[in-house]
C-alpha cells in the first residue's frame, strides 16, 4: 500500500469535488499519479463539439517537476505535435510548485481557445 502524497490526494478530491468547466479529470484505479483526462472543445473555435482525450502522469517530483501531459486524441494545434505533446511553458520552464493540475488543465483549455 503506497502512501499518497498529502498534496496530491487534495488536488485529487478537488478536481472530483469542483471540476473545472468543460474538464474530466479522473485518476486511474491503481495509480494515483496517472489521470485520464477529457477536455471538451472550447465553443466558438475549430475545436468545438469535440472531446479531447488526454492522459497526465505526476512525476516522483512532483510539485517540483511539472506534471507530464500529452493528448491521446489526435489535434491538429500549431502547440500540439503528432505525438500529442504539448508546448506549454509552464509545462517546461515557466512552472512552479505553485500551480497544480486544475492550472495545468485550464492553460491547456485556454490554449484551445487561441489556436
Amino acid at each position: 500500500n503506497m502512501s499518497i502524497p498529502r498534496r496530491i490526494t487534495k488536488e485529487t478530491q478537488n478536481l472530483a469535488n469542483e471540476p473545472p468547466p468543460g474538464i474530466v479529470a479522473a485518476p486511474v484505479p491503481e495509480n494515483y499519479r496517472h489521470f485520464d483526462i477529457l477536455i471538451n472543445g472550447p465553443d466558438g473555435t475549430p475545436y468545438e463539439g469535440g472531446t479531447y482525450k488526454l492522459e497526465l502522469f505526476l512525476p516522483e517530483q512532483y510539485p517540483m517537476e511539472p506534471p507530464k501531459v500529452r493528448f491521446l486524441t489526435k489535434i491538429y494545434h500549431p502547440n500540439i505535435d503528432k505525438l500529442g505533446r504539448i508546448c506549454l511553458d509552464i509545462l517546461k520552464d515557466k512552472w512552479s510548485p505553485a500551480l497544480q493540475i486544475r492550472t495545468v488543465l485550464l492553460s491547456i483549455q485556454a490554449l484551445l481557445s487561441s489556436p
